[in-house]
């Protein structure tokens, strides 16, 4: 008798088991859909903001009131201390202690880069939080949440788009770009430039060009550069979230993503595109860590440029990868230390180089593992994350400058890759906070 007892209790505590698991596994699934289904207004708006703050203070600055360059800082700054309070009351967990520690060596390298040169310089410090701060906010969004981010950002830049294809005056006359970089950057407008355009986006007749327009379009972003680096933002988001897009969404971005490349002559996104494309089908098998490679070839096929076209100017690809290459070459030796960062302002045009000045060797080489390191890697969507991320941030450094890590583009872009590290496990269910104090 006392065996039949133990038997039955042993059934008794083996199917109270299996249904608390089985209760768990439903409770979390349950759990899942229903924070797939919710939305985070704040975060929703933070992340509109970061793509649309320029836009609108440039509404602002031509139709109401004169700004100038305190009013785009302050703005950036209460973005980004929404969202620090936003994470902190969040919680910091031990998953998102490689963004934390990344930003405190940041802060380090700052101080020590401003105590060396006597002057308060933060600029890559800024930089690194925009990405602390997107990521952040990107992990912690419901999947309806980031799909309205893009979906609404996307619309907007697509309709500011049409706008300027359609008409210039009328585009000027909502945002005005030269009267805006004038008030608030102090980038007065050259004297051929009487059309309210960035002068930049004016363009050149030896420029590549599909020629529908005469300029290279700025839409909602005011300059050219940074809406180019938005279709590379969309194509990452594209990759990353195909199978979870549905049609209307699809047909959006890849319109917005097509219209921008028609228009904006941007030959880097061109290829960045295409690249996408394939690597739909081939990043998924290859091993995230690849990525650490990816830096190092991009120099060397840069390098190898240089090698077989050393006189290659001018404002085309060979041209600009050879601008870079020979920057590197010339790098001031104290640079490479943190001791130069007064010259900072002469390779905004020069990602690596940049980089170097303003945060040491020691902070290029943090960024890399970051970039690298960071997206997680799992399933196949979220490899394709990794690499497109990798590729564009590495591809743009060697024939671009800074604006990779502007808000304009970081935000929405380290938004995804923070969503894509914890969609498919929430930071929630993985343990109790970090005891950062401890």
């Amino acid at each position: 008798m006392a065996v039949v007892d133990h038997r039955a209790a042993t059934f008794t505590v083996a199917g109270t088991v299996a249904g608390t698991v089985a209760g768990t596994v439903a409770g979390n699934r349950l759990g899942a859909a229903q924070e797939a289904s919710r939305t985070d207004h704040l975060v929703l708006w933070l992340g509109l903001l970061s793509v649309l703050y320029n836009g609108i203070l440039a509404f602002i600055n031509h139709n109401i009131v004169p700004l100038s360059m305190t009013h785009v800082a302050g703005s950036e700054g209460l973005i980004m201390a929404s969202a620090i309070i936003y994470i902190l009351h969040k919680g910091i967990y031990e998953t998102d202690l490689p963004a934390f520690l990344f930003l405190l060596f940041t802060l380090i390298v700052t101080i020590y880069v401003s105590v060396l040169n006597r002057m308060l310089f933060i600029d890559h410090f800024r930089n690194v939080l925009i990405i602390f701060c997107f990521t952040g906010l990107g992990g912690w969004s419901s999947e309806k949440t980031m799909k309205l981010a893009f979906r609404w950002a996307s619309l907007a830049v697509m309709i500011f788009l049409i706008f300027e294809i359609v008409s210039v005056p009328f585009y000027v006359s909502i945002v005005h770009p030269s009267d805006y970089f004038a008030n608030t950057r102090g980038l007065l407008p050259l004297s051929y430039n009487t059309t309210g355009l960035f002068q930049n986006a004016l363009g050149f007749p030896e420029r590549f060009s599909f020629g529908i327009i005469d300029h290279r379009s700025s839409s909602i972003f005011l300059e050219q550069v940074s809406l180019a680096n938005f279709c590379g933002v969309i194509a990452v988001y594209l990759i990353s979230m195909w199978e979870r897009l549905g049609r209307w969404d699809r047909l959006l971005m890849i319109g917005t993503a097509v219209l921008i490349l028609v228009t904006n002559d941007t030959r880097t996104m061109l290829i960045f595109c295409f690249a996408c494309i394939v690597g739909y089908f081939v990043f998924p098998k290859i091993p995230k860590n690849f990525n650490l490679t990816l830096m190092p070839l991009i120099v060397a096929a840069g390098f190898l440029v240089y090698v077989l076209k050393p006189n290659a100017t001018g404002d085309n690809f060979t041209g600009r990868i050879n601008l870079t290459m020979k920057k590197i070459m010339e790098l001031d030796p104290l640079a490479i230390l943190g001791l130069s960062v007064d010259r900072v302002a002469e390779f905004a045009d020069s990602g690596y180089v940049y980089l170097i000045y303003a945060a040491t060797i020691f902070g290029v080489i943090a960024l890399w593992l970051f970039v690298c390191l960071f997206p997680a890697g799992r399933t196949a969507a979220q490899r394709r994350c990794a690499h497109s991320l990798s590729l564009f941030i590495f591809l743009n450094m060697m024939i671009g400058g800074t604006a990779v890590f502007s808000m304009k583009i970081a935000g929405l872009l380290w938004f995804v890759v923070g969503y894509m590290r914890f969609h498919d496990s929430p930071r929630i269910r993985q343990g109790r906070p970090a005891d950062l104090l401890s």
